[in-house]
């Protein structure tokens, strides 16, 4: 599987998020998420892009090829357990939950997410 930066990983998390109800993304829409300019964008968009990861057209939609697809997956799938466990075990208010888990979803190994989703499971709290 493709190793990407994190700004990569954050950028096939938006699209991801952005075209889950089937149309593509849009690059206005995905710097807007992002905070970021529309030419850093477009540069991560060709990246991305040269990875076989999503496919775009000059001024069109961004879709997903199933290798981004899949990556931005369990990119995001980490992102949610990550918060789901700081907000419901830890008690961090949502905001902070989101930001650290956004922080640490590049980093953290899928057993350990594994072991958190398990323990979510069976929390009672």
């Amino acid at each position: 599987m493709t190793k990407l930066t994190f700004t990569m990983e954050n950028y096939l998390e938006a699209v991801y998020e952005l075209s889950e109800k089937g149309s593509g993304a849009r690059l206005s829409d995905i710097a807007e998420r992002l905070s970021v300019t529309k030419a850093s964008t477009n540069r991560a968009m060709a990246t991305l892009s040269e990875k076989g990861l999503i496919t775009n057209e000059k001024y069109g939609e961004i879709f997903l090829t199933p290798e981004g697809r899949k990556l931005a997956k369990l990119t995001s799938n980490k992102h949610r357990i990550l918060e789901k466990f700081f907000t419901k075990v830890l008690k961090l208010n949502a905001d902070t939950a989101g930001v650290d888990a956004c922080a640490i979803e590049h980093v953290i190994s899928n057993d350990s997410i594994q072991a958190m989703e398990e323990f979510l499971r069976n929390y009672k709290g």
